[in-house]
């Protein structure tokens, strides 16, 4: 990093030179971070000699106001920097205001009166029909002992078979799934109890798991159980559908609760409606559903764009 590009006082940039010091050694930042602070920082300093008329010192770091900071971020955004990247810089300026702050140098409350840009909420990105069908089956699973392949077929086949989220299959009890049942009692965020329909296909899955388990399970213990017989972590299955994303060729964007993104846009490309869609997932809030709207306009205007001949 060179110092020398940096239009600051002294005291200053021998102060930014310590932090970004002890973000490399003590906190041990990626590299791709600390490029980031100290880039966010230059920028920063260099806008202030423009703003104050000379390079800033510590005693003008000090009496920094909340106008300036909104100054400064004006100024990037008019250069084009979007909401992540002003939220970045904002996060970098933070951390060296607070720094100064701990060495007793400044006053960081200007920082801290300062809110995040709102960030743009991007799109799930679910799995295609046949690449989640795949993903479901006991014979995609690459597990060897038999139990344990049906186990990730059982639970990989409840989130996109019923939306569920992976800390719900994974609270499922015997109890839960009587056999014969054709809907789950799921009670999920903040409470919240819905009931999803459960497809004979899922049910089969779940049976021939119980029937393979070689473990003795009562019905108000934990369903899904791990090669010892304790509880199931959802980072087995993570684990499992890193594996399966190899093997199969799948996007990194292919994980667990990717599933149950595709459960709501495939039901919503299928003629599912909104509300309906709301209540499956559990969502508190129509507004959070509505992103899969997103989803299937996005998609219906890739294929748009790849098949339409005047496109």
């Amino acid at each position: 990093m060179n110092e020398l590009l940096i239009i600051a006082a002294p005291d200053v940039a021998a102060k930014r030179h310590e932090w970004l010091q002890s973000l490399a050694g003590e906190r041990r930042l990626s590299d791709n971070t600390l490029q980031a602070y100290e880039r966010d920082t230059r920028q920063f300093l260099t806008f202030l000699t423009r703003h104050l008329g000379e390079p800033p010192k510590l005693e003008d770091i000090h009496t920094l106001r909340p106008a300036d900071l909104r100054a400064f971020l004006a100024a990037r955004r008019r250069e084009g920097s979007g909401a992540r990247s002003l939220g970045r810089h904002l996060a970098g300026l933070r951390s060296f205001l607070r720094y100064l702050e701990r060495k007793g140098l400044v006053n960081a409350a200007a920082a801290g009166a300062i809110r995040a840009p709102r960030q743009p909420k991007s799109l799930p990105k679910p799995l295609t029909d046949n690449q989640a069908l795949t993903l479901v089956t006991k014979d995609a699973q690459l597990q060897e002992e038999p139990w344990i392949a049906a186990r990730d077929a059982a639970v990989l086949s409840l989130l996109y078979g019923c939306g569920l989220r992976i800390s719900e299959a994974l609270g499922l009890t015997p109890a839960d799934i009587p056999a014969g049942t054709k809907t789950l009692r799921i009670t999920g965020k903040g409470g919240k109890v819905r009931i999803v329909p459960l497809l004979p296909v899922i049910a089969e899955a779940v049976a021939t798991y119980r029937k393979l388990c070689p473990y003795d399970i009562e019905e108000n213990d934990l369903l899904f159980r791990g090669a010892r017989g304790g509880p199931l972590q959802p980072a087995i299955i993570q684990r499992e559908m890193q594996k399966l994303r190899g093997a199969l060729g799948l996007p990194e964007t292919a994980t667990p609760h990717a599933l149950r993104h595709s459960f709501a846009t495939h039901l919503l490309a299928g003629g599912g409606d909104l509300r309906t869609i709301q209540e499956l997932l559990g969502h508190a809030s129509l507004s959070t559903t509505q992103i899969y709207t997103g989803v299937d306009s996005a998609r219906l205007l890739e294929v748009y764009d790849r098949a339409h001949p005047r496109a």
